[in-house]
């Protein structure tokens, strides 16, 4: 158990016995009144207890008043001593029942963001990269669910690293968290994905790298494709998805397409929500057209003195521009990711018609 769950339960059992001190206190002292005649300043307990009535013995009457959320079937009796069952309905930290495993600049974070609305999904904020760093997974299952956002039991806990898709040891890892976890990868056409990836590297060092040619091709005239490149071998997602198969069968995995996601969210998160068996909740009412970056966006999540206090658009390091590419080298990927791309289509029973 987690610091922060034994913290949680010390102050929730300290005031729980609290309250069973003040019952049994007002229990006694009503007892006393009962059963020794006298008088309480000007009031006469005989009085009041004199004449038959219907309503029932004061500790009864004092159960009534008790809130909602303490009805009979919630309290035990323990040496004495009234107790608070904790039964199902406790917020705790909690291994995620769902992953976004994937792809890197496939549309990952837009899946979370919005998946992050519904009302049954609590989504982690930040990539732990648990499984895909033994520095992070050498502290253990505890550690790892104490990242997680607090959830109830019937909520879906997800977690998004687009880093585990491509990693060697996740899936058996993940396999040995949870052979039921099920699996989300959002997928888009690998050349796009590539161009994407490398404009990301672009911003962060500033523009000083190497040309997108020279990172996706193995010679001087850009004619044979670097397979052994990491931007190149991310979009083999048919060679990626071999390694998580040995472990999940596929109806563990839903496949989501990055481009409808851009274009007709809508759509694409009621198959997820299908897929994670989640009431219907995300509709058209959730998103609005953004002229600027040219896609839709979620609406803000809250106002605050009447203001949009929180975009429900991406940053600006999302849909960047991408810088212009050889088109020739274009080609060339395309050619390269083809027959893979006609593979992965037949195993995961969809085409997302990439060029």
């Amino acid at each position: 158990m987690t610091m922060h769950m034994r913290t949680f339960r010390q102050r929730y059992f300290c005031v729980a016995s609290l309250s069973c001190a003040a019952v049994l206190c007002y229990l006694f002292y009503n007892r006393q009144l009962y059963e020794t005649p006298g008088t309480a300043s000007a009031h006469n307990v005989e009085d009041d207890v004199s004449e038959p009535s219907n309503s029932p013995e004061p500790d009864v009457q004092l159960f009534a008043t008790f809130p909602s959320f303490r009805q009979e079937e919630n309290l035990t009796a323990t040496e004495g001593i009234l107790c608070i069952d904790e039964g199902e309905a406790r917020w705790q930290f909690r291994l995620p029942k769902a992953l976004i495993i994937g792809v890197r600049k496939g549309g990952t974070r837009v899946l979370l963001d919005i998946l992050a609305r519904h009302p049954s999904v609590k989504a982690c904020a930040r990539e732990v990269h648990f499984f895909d760093r033994q520095e992070n997974h050498k502290l253990g299952l505890d550690w790892y669910s104490s990242q997680m956002p607090l959830s109830l039991e019937a909520d879906i806990v997800i977690e998004r690293a687009p880093a585990y898709f491509i990693s060697d040891d996740a899936p058996r890892l993940i396999y040995k968290m949870s052979p039921s976890v099920k699996l989300l990868v959002v997928v888009r056409d690998p050349t796009v994905r590539a161009i994407s990836d490398y404009a990301e590297l672009f911003d962060k060092y500033h523009g000083e790298m190497k040309p997108f040619e020279e990172y996706v091709t193995a010679d001087s005239k850009h004619n044979v494709v670097k397979t052994y490149s990491e931007i190149v071998n991310t979009g083999v997602y048919t060679s990626h998805l071999n390694n998580w198969m040995k472990y999940f069968p596929l109806e563990q995995f839903h496949f989501v397409s990055g481009e409808l996601l851009f274009r007709d969210p809508v759509q694409e998160i009621k198959e997820v929500e299908n897929f994670l068996a989640l009431k219907p909740f995300i509709d058209e009412k959730l998103f609005y057209f953004n002229k600027t970056k040219g896609f839709p966006c979620l609406a803000p999540a809250f106002k605050k003195n009447g203001q949009n206090a929180v975009s429900g658009c991406l940053s600006d390091t999302k849909g960047r521009p991408h810088p212009a590419v050889n088109e020739d080298v274009v080609t060339l990927l395309r050619d390269y990711y083809r027959p893979f791309n006609e593979h992965f289509y037949r195993v995961v029973r969809r085409n997302f018609a990439w060029p």
